[in-house]
């Protein structure tokens, strides 16, 4: 994303998270003395991971919660996921700009030839081609030229004294203290996003722990200042999910009229040679070999039977590791073709509107309720959630196009 949507996203949240905080935090003097209890009680599993004393007193000395930070349970607010994550509440067109994707495509090419003999080791030992890496970059810091807005350690440590997911954060603030413990990073440089992740290609302390790689060569993983290094960890972190060297990521393709848009779920999956068969056509006309028509694959319509239809590889879910969205995989998917070609998608997106999250997830429980859902209530209109809109539409006698819409939700209501 670029640093203008950025910014303009992150104000955006940051004022309407000011007003709802300001009325319903508990008092600063109150929250932030069991906050200071809560920094002190994890002492003992810092010393146990290898945390001096001194490293800890340093980290723990005048850290303050940041009740501004979306993802949080405050008293007197509900818990409200996570609104500033533009991954899951922005429509596909919203996201996937043009102009954002040739610019970054643009600097992409630039940035392929600076950086040709690393990439190309890169490609060489882990399989992972320079576009994908390169789009990653891109897609995450802006390659390197968006500043992270916030200090890491308070960041986990707010996330884990009253996040959503106090547990996984709890593990990252140790996990953080040992970074500096190391001395990868100093704790002026330990940037972070509102979520916690850090360095060039945005990973939370743990994936550094597990993927990190000095490929630089200089003794240390330095994923902040170093391009090597967080190129080649995404690149490790993609390998290490399960990347298959040699496959595409997807393939861009027209449905057939026929098709049933409750099938685009990741367990429903075929032979890309069998989904031709059945009608779905590659949109440049392409000929695929027999290795490529050998390969399993799922459907994806980000916009039930609106806009782009995708089969998806196994390449596509590994990248979904990285940042679980649909969105996220196929802005980075794309932006990695348009580096060697000028080709936009070939099917527009369309002008759907995103429901609020509160509205999906009053669709999420009344499939739950009927049977047809069996993930989580989130507020996101993820592959499942959108399968199960479709089944749904069916049993009531709705146009199938699998896609939380208003006349949906009305219906719902109705029967309720």
């Amino acid at each position: 994303m670029g640093r203008d949507a950025v910014r303009r996203m992150e104000r955006a949240v940051a004022m309407v998270l000011a007003i709802v905080v300001a009325a319903s935090a508990p008092p600063a003097h109150a929250a932030d003395a069991g906050f200071t209890r809560f920094i002190a009680s994890l002492w003992p599993e810092a010393q146990k991971a290898g945390v001096s004393r001194a490293t800890f007193d340093s980290v723990a000395a005048g850290l303050e919660p940041d009740y501004k930070l979306p993802d949080l349970i405050l008293p007197g607010r509900p818990a409200t996921g996570a609104p500033s994550q533009a991954e899951f509440v922005q429509v596909p067109a919203d996201y996937i700009k043009e102009k954002s994707i040739a610019r970054l495509a643009a600097e992409g090419q630039r940035l392929m030839q600076k950086y040709r003999p690393t990439l190309d080791a890169i490609e060489k030992r882990f399989g992972v081609p320079a576009p994908v890496i390169l789009a990653i970059w891109g897609r995450e810091t802006d390659y390197g030229r968006y500043a992270l807005p916030y200090d890491a350690m308070r960041v986990l440590a707010t996330q884990a004294y009253v996040g959503r997911r106090k547990d996984q954060y709890r593990t990252e603030f140790i996990d953080g203290l040992v970074l500096l413990q190391h001395g990868d990073v100093s704790r002026k440089n330990f940037r972070a996003s509102w979520g916690g992740a850090t360095g060039l290609t945005q990973f939370l302390p743990s994936e550094l722990a597990k993927h990190g790689v000095d490929f630089d060569g200089d003794g240390r993983v330095n994923i902040w200042t170093s391009v090597p290094d967080a190129l080649a960890s995404a690149a490790q972190q993609l390998v290490n999910k399960g990347w298959q060297r040699g496959v595409r990521w997807a393939y861009e393709v027209r449905a057939p009229a026929k098709a049933d848009c409750t099938q685009g779920v990741p367990n429903v999956t075929k032979p890309i040679g069998e989904w031709l068969r059945e009608g779905f056509v590659p949109v440049r006309g392409q000929q695929l070999t027999a290795a490529e028509r050998a390969q399993p694959a799922s459907l994806l319509q980000p916009e039930g039977t609106y806009g782009p239809a995708f089969l998806t590889t196994k390449n596509y879910f590994v990248i979904k590791e990285y940042n679980f969205s649909d969105l996220y995989v196929l802005f980075v998917g794309h932006l990695a073709d348009r580096m060697t070609s000028p080709l936009p998608f070939a099917t527009p997106w369309s002008a759907s509107t995103q429901l609020r999250s509160r509205d999906v997830e009053a669709m999420q429980r009344h499939l739950t309720q009927i049977g047809l859902y069996k993930d989580k209530i989130d507020g996101k209109a993820g592959m499942l959630t959108r399968a199960a809109l479709g089944a749904y539409q069916k049993s009531a006698g709705l146009k199938v196009d699998c896609w939380p819409s208003d006349a949906v939700l009305r219906a719902m209501n109705a029967a309720r």
